[in-house]
């Protein structure tokens, strides 16, 4: 395989991390775009490039992807009018000010991975849901990532090939949805939230980075995919077995109507419910190392021991 130069917007957080990881062990030229180059470069170790704009590429970079996840954390704060703003910005405008500076490229990348999520399908209870599924949902999550995706679309206005990645939970034993939980799990206070029937998505990391690794080679693949592990479960069942592999209780649980006082319009992150199945991905071979619940628990809290 071939060395690529790809350049990273997010490369700091949870996922991107891994995913330079990922890249520079396979050798590829990593640039990421940071508000703080300084404290990147110290993160992510000197293999990188850290830049702070668009200009300090010289205008005859050639760039084989760029992979796009920046975003303000969508649990950062109560979604205020200012807040929510500040969330769409930092997606949506900033995916405007790529396409701005790729069309001004004479060397275009060959394919844009940009980061999507499954709110987009909002709260569909217990329908299974694929990547052709088509919500009429009208809340926040649901139309930020809509219009995110549509603004990545019109990279393929340039010739080049994008892929839509719609990201689920994702575990692992650094950050993301377990650090959050761990500490009330670890105490024996966990619990379902809400009635504990909606369905919770999930991924491991390691398979996530392994299907963006896939889209960045795979140039037979476009648009969107579920970056789902095959057997989503309920929050229940979620609850239950997390508390399971802690050697925990899990009988307590945070009603609905708590949460909602708590969140406001927040609550519907944890409450609304998305059986979503990662079909294409399915269809095209994708090899998840981890299937089922158990097995990604068994693998991230080893690691912990």
């Amino acid at each position: 395989m071939s060395s690529k130069h790809i350049l990273i917007t997010g490369g700091t957080g949870f996922l991107g991390r891994a995913l330079i990881k990922h890249w520079l062990t396979a050798g590829h030229q990593i640039t990421v775009l940071s508000r703080d180059p300084a404290h990147c470069q110290q993160l992510l170790g000197p293999q990188i490039q850290s830049i702070n704009h668009f200009n300090l590429l010289p205008a005859t970079v050639q760039l084989d992807a760029i992979v796009n996840l920046a975003g303000s954390p969508i649990f950062g704060g109560w979604w205020t009018d200012k807040r929510k703003q500040q969330i769409r910005d930092s997606r949506i405008a900033l995916t405007h000010k790529l396409l701005e500076f790729v069309s001004q490229l004479p060397h275009k990348p060959e394919v844009l991975i940009s980061g999507s999520a499954i709110g987009i399908y909002g709260d569909q209870g217990d329908t299974q849901i694929t990547e052709a599924f088509t919500s009429t949902s009208t809340d926040f999550a649901r139309q930020l990532c809509q219009d995110w995706e549509h603004a990545a679309d019109d990279f393929a206005a340039l010739g080049i090939r994008v892929c839509l990645i719609r990201t689920g939970l994702v575990l692992d034993n650094d950050g993301g949805l377990l650090q959050s939980m761990l500490p009330a799990f670890k105490l024996g206070l966990g619990g379902r939230l809400g009635n504990g029937q909606q369905w919770m998505a999930w991924i491991h990391r390691q398979d996530w980075v392994g299907i963006v690794d896939r889209l960045l080679n795979d140039r037979s693949l476009s648009g969107p995919f579920n970056a789902t592990a095959p057997e989503p479960v309920t929050n229940s069942e979620f609850t239950r077995r997390l508390a399971a592999h802690l050697h925990r209780p899990a009988i307590l649980h945070l009603p609905a109507i708590l949460l909602q006082t708590l969140l406001g319009e927040m609550a519907s992150l944890l409450l609304g419910s998305q059986r979503v199945m990662p079909h294409r991905l399915q269809e095209a071979g994708f090899n998840f190392r981890y299937h089922d619940l158990d097995s990604a628990l068994q693998q991230i809290f080893a690691l912990k021991r």
